[in-house]
């Protein structure tokens, strides 16, 4: 172990915006955008969306602050606007991955980051600064506690290490010393929490409990601003993170090439609204039926062959193949999977095809298999091999990669085609200004003057 804690907590603190290549900043306001046209749409259409709200005025806790709920015309507490951006970010599954950690880095992040601008008047370039400093610590804490293993414990890791990239991002703005952001994560440490047992019945846990991230990382960051006493070594110490998290921890790589290799740089967008392990096959299934001409009377067989982490998340047939609630849906790579073949297509909307009897019956043709060609020296586990047994034979393909990681990672244009298209129903006419303020928010010398625009 090499003071990992101690190293990233430096890293964020001597973090300037001059510093960030211009790549990497242009890339973390993409990211950014897309994330909050997902929220956005997520404040009107999420079903979760309104116990949220119901529990916070259970609580008393839907007092006004000022701090930005994307798409809602109310202003909250800091928070509790972490909380609920973070929860709304992350519900429509259409927000950006980072495959080496498999993790969602700007769910928890992008809320923190906005939540503690808004508090402190920080500016756009400040809060640019944050979003970084939050992807980096989070996306390599990730990749530190390795995903097969942190998965195979049961653990959601945009929950658990995206605490930490939230506590980055707020403790960054907060202008916390190097011992203040390490009792930061100290804190951290003991509110990373996530739990896979939502698949099992296709709860709304997964949005909460990123939501709780976010909002957890501003709290850590707020006590630490007022001298709380936390944990020390609360990523490699006897009881930290690596210990308590996973099974083959890899403590190297939440500070290899700190500072010099940008994280931020391999998150890819997502092109459709569902877990990411589903995209290969559905880029896959899509581009096959075109191909081949192909209808659902034609298909006798479709084998799906994923990594092991696919399969724990989207393959299970015995719970998977027939979801009714849409996390079960985003889950289900059976239901994406026939959807993409039946329509050629797939989108949030798509949803309401859900207990189609149609989409049904062309699911029970999948099979779900773990294919070794997806393990074995490769970098991330995202690929995907379809075989689509017809009359006419058997036609395979095998994608490496999903559409939307960095290696085709799509133009300015249309990142914020999609965010239009999410966003557009919500915000109406103002939608344009927004993706415009966030696009230029280096500009603003208050972030508020932007953030605004999104209610």
């Amino acid at each position: 172990m090499a003071h990992e804690t101690a190293t990233l907590a430096a890293y964020v603190i001597n973090l300037k915006y001059q510093d960030i290549p211009a790549e990497v900043l242009e890339r973390a306001k993409v990211l950014t955008l897309d994330f909050l046209g997902s929220a956005i749409r997520a404040r009107r259409e999420a079903e979760s969306t309104p116990s949220m709200l119901k529990m916070l005025e259970a609580l008393a806790l839907d007092t006004r602050g000022e701090s930005t709920v994307f798409g809602d015309a109310k202003t909250w507490t800091p928070a509790v606007a972490a909380l609920l951006n973070g929860a709304l970010g992350h519900s429509l599954d259409f927000d950006d991955t980072h495959a080496d950690s498999s993790l969602h880095p700007s769910a928890p992040v992008v809320p923190a980051a906005f939540a503690v601008g808004e508090m402190v008047g920080a500016s756009g370039r400040d809060v640019l600064t944050a979003i970084v400093a939050g992807y980096e610590v989070c996306c390599r804490l990730g990749n530190a506690l390795d995903p097969t293993s942190h998965y195979a414990r049961g653990f959601h890791p945009t929950a658990t290490a995206g605490t930490y990239g939230a506590a980055a991002a707020a403790g960054k703005l907060f202008g916390l010393n190097e011992q203040q952001l390490i009792a930061a994560f100290g804190v951290s440490g003991s509110q990373a929490a996530g739990s896979l047992q939502f698949l099992v019945n296709g709860a709304w846990n997964k949005r909460y409990q990123v939501g709780a991230a976010a909002m957890n990382g501003v709290i850590a960051a707020t006590l630490a601003r007022n001298d709380f006493v936390g944990a020390t070594e609360s990523v490699e110490g006897k009881h930290g993170l690596l210990a308590g998290y996973t099974d083959d921890a890899h403590p190297d790589k939440a500070v290899a090439g700190l500072g010099k290799t940008y994280e931020t740089m391999k998150i890819g967008v997502k092109p459709y609204p569902s877990c990411r392990y589903t995209h290969a096959a559905i880029d896959a299934l899509i581009a096959m039926r075109r191909e081949h001409n192909l209808t659902p009377d034609q298909v006798k067989r479709v084998e799906i062959g994923l990594h092991r982490n696919g399969i724990t998340l989207t393959g299970d047939a015995a719970t998977k193949r027939h979801p009714r609630s849409i996390v079960g849906g985003q889950f289900s790579m059976f239901f994406t999977g026939a959807l993409a073949l039946d329509q050629g297509s797939f989108g949030w909307d798509d949803y309401n095809r859900l207990g189609d009897a149609a989409i049904d019956a062309l699911a029970d043709k999948f099979d779900v298999v773990q294919d070794d060609r997806l393990e074995i020296g490769r970098t991330h586990p995202f690929g995907a091999r379809v075989s689509i047994t017809t009359d006419d034979g058997v036609h395979e393909r095998l994608y490496a990669d999903p559409s939307g990681e960095p290696t085709s990672f799509p133009d300015t244009q249309a990142m914020q085609q999609k965010f239009l298209t999410l966003a557009r129903p919500v915000l109406n006419a103002r939608a344009e200004k927004f993706a415009d303020a966030i696009m230029t928010l280096e500009r603003f010398d208050r972030v508020a003057k932007a953030t605004e625009l999104g209610r």
